[in-house]
């Protein structure tokens, strides 16, 4: 986040509430601030995915001063690379909904989380949210940044993270 241009205080921008319905997060571009749902997040795990989710929302607000309000494709954008990349589409975790396929299914699950994401914080026709996704998706979901790859693992996620760290030293030496 700092690379972007935007700085992050643990205590300013991190808040643990107790939330409606089975929201588990979100992200209050006003304040740049993460809402952690306390009282919907059971598991470590869980709580993982809702912070990384949200942090790529924080990332985008910060890097590509997306719309929130008046472009959905903004939204749409923001909402796959969330899906992609916080680990919302695992295999694990599609099969803990019941829903899993072999061949092309981490894209139909980015692409319907995307929806229904979008429907969950804006009042638009499921129409509208599916053909914003469709118009953005290719371009959103090979948007890999800050990681660079789909961690599909904690082992991809080290590896991001590692290749995060060393990028400046590589393009340094062009």
């Amino acid at each position: 986040m700092k690379q972007s241009g935007c700085t992050v205080f643990n205590d300013r921008h991190f808040s643990c509430e107790n939330c409606d319905g089975c929201v588990s997060g979100g992200f209050d571009s006003a304040t740049s601030q993460i809402v952690l749902c306390q009282n919907n997040i059971r598991h470590q795990s869980h709580m993982n995915r809702v912070v990384t989710h949200e942090l790529i929302h924080a990332f985008d607000h910060c890097r590509a001063h997306v719309d929130w309000f008046n472009n959905v494709k903004h939204l749409a954008c923001s909402e796959i690379r969330a899906a992609n990349l916080s680990g919302d589409c695992t295999l694990m975790n599609e099969i803990a909904r019941f829903k899993f396929g072999l061949k092309g299914h981490h894209q139909a699950c980015v692409r319907d989380r995307a929806i229904r994401s979008i429907l969950a914080v804006r009042k638009v026709s499921k129409e509208m949210a599916e053909k914003a996704v469709d118009e953005v998706f290719d371009a959103c979901f090979n948007d890999l940044e800050p990681f660079g790859r789909i961690p599909h693992s904690k082992t991809d996620a080290k590896r991001a993270y590692r290749d995060f760290q060393n990028r400046d030293r590589y393009n340094a030496n062009l």
